[in-house]
């Protein structure tokens, strides 16, 4: 893998405020269609992540075969709460992004990284409110909102994931994030869908304790 070096400084990155849940099993249609009434598009892509060595606080990722996406973890500002809807722990990071090759030139995967693919139905909401379905914002190009619905699909293992991600300055995220998800909460979510803080974590996280638990089984 070659990564394109910056020109200039190294900038301070984009600072995200994120929440996210990740559920075991295939994307129910009842889900995906309750979904649709926030969709702005809908993308497919691979992403890789360093899952070893691990290394806590930190995301590292080849997005899409094309960009080296490198995460710190900021903390936790403190709990998304939506009465009787949903509840999930809030995490401030921030991200650089920088052009680089794939990894292999074969197909399989290369030590210490996990292949995650991942079909994206993707809404954004300006800071004022609807959302805005003709275009998603490239990350960091303008304050608002993302919220995604995601299936996902590790080895032979089938998971999907709801998340929101907001950007902005930082006395501003926060309420993007909860205005949002306000929105997106504001009817009953379908199914017995439960969106509590048993299943409220990164993706980081989650590969690291699906690796653990890999791991354990040999």
């Amino acid at each position: 893998m070659t990564v394109a070096q910056p020109e200039g400084p190294l900038s301070e990155g984009i600072r995200t405020l994120e929440v996210r849940w990740i559920f075991p099993g295939e994307l129910e249609t009842v889900v995906a269609g309750w979904f649709g009434q926030f969709t702005g598009g809908t993308e497919s892509r691979q992403d890789t992540y360093l899952v070893s060595p691990h290394l806590p606080g930190l995301s590292v990722k080849v997005r899409g075969g094309r960009a080296l996406e490198v995460k710190v973890y900021r903390g936790s500002p403190g709990i998304l709460e939506v009465a009787g809807r949903a509840r999930g722990r809030m995490e401030s990071w921030q991200k650089w992004s920088f052009p680089c090759g794939r990894l292999s030139q074969g197909s399989g995967e290369v030590a210490g990284w996990r292949q995650v693919h991942k079909r994206r139905r993707i809404g954004w909401f300006s800071p004022a409110s609807e959302p805005i379905s003709a275009r998603v914002p490239a990350p960091g190009e303008e304050p608002g909102c993302t919220v995604e619905l995601t299936e996902v699909f590790t080895g032979s293992e089938a998971w999907w994931s709801l998340g929101f991600e907001a950007t902005g300055a930082a006395d501003l995220v926060r309420g993007e994030l909860q205005a949002s998800a306000g929105l997106v909460f504001a009817g009953a979510l379908p199914g017995d869908v439960e969106l509590s803080m048993d299943h409220s974590r990164s993706y980081a996280e989650w590969l690291w304790q699906r690796s653990g638990a890999e791991d354990r089984q040999r």
